[in-house]
């Protein structure tokens, strides 16, 4: 009965693996990798099974074969495992202010600086003439590796100054727009577009770029169709549903603090 004598450390080992499991699924979820994850944690349990039963020949065979094949999981899971390490690295100081805010260890009141309401309010009007646009909106990952692709900017968000920049005779209208801290910094970025093939044929390029720029940083994007003029919020490479224009603020407002 020794493998019942469990110390507090075995316990937290556990929950901790369990854990790093569960966000491990969660990425590569509702993605071709999930089955290739799901196949490779059967083998690592099939693998400890044969060592605990001492079959030397099995166990020997699929130690090799996880050996090597960490090296083919690097290449498969390229995606995931940039967005696992972002996620991991990510030095978003509003979020632990916001954490210790809900513990009532500080008490000012946390507040995006971007005008929200002004950025969503051009997205209407765009939407009702089908005027495409791609909006990004910075939070902690740089963007200066998209921006560099644009023109330089320094303009303070405003509605009317959104609406001109995507205006279909503007030589600005083309590619996306970055905004920081209230500000546009930068046009005509052009952004990683995402060879996700779960994405709706119905998306088009835009689209697939938002997914492509979220996927690889935790900025939050808004594309204005130019075929429908519907509006598609987009964070951490996946669509978020929304219920009407003051839904969007609120979910926005919420994720940019």
């Amino acid at each position: 009965m020794e493998f019942l004598d469990l110390r507090i450390l075995d316990i937290v080992d556990i929950v901790l693996i369990a854990a790093l499991l569960y966000y491990l699924y969660k990425l590569v979820k509702g993605t071709v990798a999930v089955n290739i994850f799901i196949g490779i944690v059967i083998i690592y349990f099939v693998w400890k099974l044969t060592q605990l039963l001492r079959m030397e020949m099995l166990s020997n065979v699929l130690g090799e074969f996880i050996g090597v094949g960490m090296f083919a999981l690097i290449v498969v899971f390229q995606q995931e495992i940039r967005k696992f390490l972002l996620m991991i690295g990510s030095t978003n100081f509003a979020r632990r202010r916001r954490f210790l805010q809900t513990l009532k260890l500080i008490k000012d009141d946390l507040e995006t600086p971007n005008d929200v309401e002004a950025i969503v309010r051009a997205c209407e009007n765009m939407g009702k003439t089908n005027t495409g646009a791609l909006i990004v909106i910075q939070k902690s990952t740089s963007l200066d590796f998209v921006k560099n692709s644009g023109d330089a900017m320094k303009v303070q968000v405003n509605q009317p100054i959104i609406e001109s920049i995507f205006y279909k005779n503007s030589i600005l209208h083309d590619g996306a727009i970055i905004i920081e801290d209230n500000y546009i910094t930068a046009t005509r970025v052009v952004l990683p577009v995402s060879n996700d093939r779960t994405i709706p044929l119905r998306f088009g390029l835009r689209h697939r770029a938002a997914v492509g720029i979220t996927e690889k940083t935790d900025a939050v994007a808004l594309v204005v169709s130019e075929e429908t003029g519907q509006i598609s919020y987009l964070k951490d490479g996946e669509f978020v549903m929304f219920d009407g224009k003051e839904d969007l603020i609120q979910k926005l407002k919420a994720d940019l603090v």
